[in-house]
């Protein structure tokens, strides 16, 4: 229950940011503003395996088809329409073309509402899509023109292409600079970084391993805050947020100084499987 404070907040909507959530329910939408979340409901009734945010469409990929909403057609009355990509794991945007991956491992970029099959060495899982960037069972894969390249490290789980590119995989989180450089060990299962980061710098980047988050401070990866569950994806606005493998909207006020025990204000949303999160930019 919001506080009257928070809720004088709240209805200030000059900050509000609307997020994504891709769930084995369906497509879910949160209203928040700055580390408080608001309202939220189910907006598409599907089986979404993941969901991604570019500067004017949200797509979501699901067990029959990519499915594409028009932000400028985001009310109560909006749908998500299909795009006869079939059956799809992953989704991402680079710059304004949207890519798809298939079960199979077909990778298609969609430009002028057509699906243009990329060349690909790779014919196995793909696990995440972001910017040029593709995570799959066999490393980390770079669009280049209407082709992928393997471009280095294996079994990547996810692909971070803000700021500097980062590799979430079996064995490591890794940076590219000089080469991949292993930045900690271990598994890691999610990054992310703020897609409006300069170029060549991390300005804020977490990374993900089963429930705890670590954050990028300094040029290192510390650890910045523990979940009740796994957490599946990261997003940003005016505060951090993240979701849960079951269904736990997280934010985080990027100017509190809580510690680690009670740096979230949390919402559960009563879905389940979640699988993704994704936040357009304004």
């Amino acid at each position: 229950m919001l506080s009257i404070e928070e809720k004088r907040v709240y209805d200030d909507r000059r900050g509000a940011v609307e997020a994504y959530v891709a769930s084995g329910v369906g497509v879910c939408w949160v209203r928040v503003a700055d580390d408080i979340v608001g309202e939220f409901g189910l907006v598409a009734r599907c089986n979404a395996r993941d969901v991604a945010a570019g500067g004017e469409t949200v797509a979501v990929a699901t067990d029959e088809d990519v499915r594409v909403l028009a932000l400028s057609d985001a009310d109560d009355d909006a749908t998500f329409e299909p795009t006869e990509f079939g059956p799809a794991v992953a989704v991402g945007y680079d710059g304004g073309d949207l890519l798809a991956a298939a079960p199979d491992g077909r990778v298609a970029r969609r430009r002028d509402d057509e699906w243009l099959a990329l060349e690909s060495p790779f014919d196995g899982e793909v696990r995440a899509i972001d910017g040029d960037l593709v995570a799959t069972a066999d490393g980390v894969y770079r669009v280049r023109g209407d082709a992928l390249e393997h471009a280095g490290l294996s079994a990547a789980n996810d692909v971070s292409a803000a700021g500097v590119p980062l590799a979430a995989t079996d064995d490591g989180l890794y940076k590219l600079g000089n080469g991949w450089m292993r930045e900690r060990d271990g598994r890691f299962d999610v990054v992310g970084a703020d897609p409006l980061s300069e170029p060549g710098r991390l300005e804020r980047a977490h990374a993900i391993a089963g429930s705890t988050v670590y954050e990028h401070v300094d040029g290192e990866w510390l650890e910045f805050a523990g979940a009740d569950e796994p957490v599946v994806g990261v997003g940003y606005g005016d505060a951090l947020y993240a979701v849960t493998e079951g269904g736990i909207f997280l934010a985080a006020s990027v100017d509190g100084e809580s510690d680690a025990d009670d740096a979230w204000r949390s919402r559960l949303l009563g879905v389940t499987d979640v699988s993704g999160l994704a936040i357009p930019l304004k």
